[in-house]
């Protein structure tokens, strides 16, 4: 059976997708499978950064060729991200591979096994799915909280002197005007925006149990933990948790 808006098991990708069809660049598998190539690669740069002696020899002007990977990720692309899983039965195994076959193609392949170096599945996961969650926020959510605002202020502006009949405990009471009623709705949008900017999205980035085993082995001199609060905090713009399992 083919999907359509019928045959959808969501109402969000079914009933009401034309009003849903914007999120679909953050939170569908496709855009999933896109933002930890993202993550892997914007990491594999960190490691050349600091830098790692294996990878002294990938230059920075190499980094903009790596970025186009994830900034020009196609449907073609995931669909060979799922050709792959069927090889490997792993999702984040196959993004691996999808990024070292780019790697291959662009002809920047030769420190390609330092992708993924040190990590656990959930080191992508848990920063690809805040980082959706965050930009979808940004991009999607807020510009339409911010529209519906503005449309709600110019309302009360324009009912200001409208007179309106209030009520308390359910009874006649003294009166009020329509555009104060409106700023109420307002006030109250206005102030569950700034809780929503105010929350932090969290992530884990430590390792396969939160400890930086793998990277402290092979790397004892370097400071995993100021390296991973940089590059979660910083680059990804998300917050690291600081102590974690898997």
């Amino acid at each position: 059976m083919d999907l359509n808006v019928l045959s959808a098991v969501s109402p969000i990708d079914g009933r009401y997708r034309r009003h849903t069809e914007s999120l679909s660049e953050y939170f569908s598998e496709a855009a999933l499978i896109r933002y930890r190539v993202r993550v892997e690669i914007e990491y594999f740069i960190e490691l050349c950064k600091l830098p790692l002696p294996q990878l002294k020899g990938f230059n920075e002007d190499k980094f903009d060729t790596l970025r186009k990977i994830y900034q020009s990720f196609s449907e073609a692309d995931a669909d060979r991200v799922k050709e792959i899983e069927k090889t490997t039965n792993h999702d984040v195994k196959a993004v691996e591979y999808l990024i070292k076959e780019k790697m291959d193609d662009l002809g920047i392949g030769e420190q390609k096994e330092f992708v993924h170096f040190g990590l656990t599945s959930q080191d992508i996961n848990n920063t690809a799915t805040p980082l959706m969650m965050k930009e979808a926020t940004e991009k999607v959510y807020l510009p339409l909280l911010e529209e519906l605002i503005a449309k709600l202020r110019s309302l009360a502006d324009e009912w200001k002197a409208i007179p309106l009949l209030a009520r308390t405990h359910g009874q006649p009471a003294s009166p009020t005007r329509m555009g104060k009623e409106m700023m109420v709705f307002v006030e109250r949008l206005e102030a569950q925006k700034q809780q929503l900017l105010a929350v932090p999205y969290s992530a884990k980035f430590g390792g396969a149990t939160g400890n930086f085993n793998a990277h402290k082995v092979a790397y004892p001199n370097i400071d995993w933990v100021a390296f991973a609060n940089n590059f979660v905090n910083g680059t990804l713009g998300l917050k690291r948790s600081q102590s974690t399992t898997q």
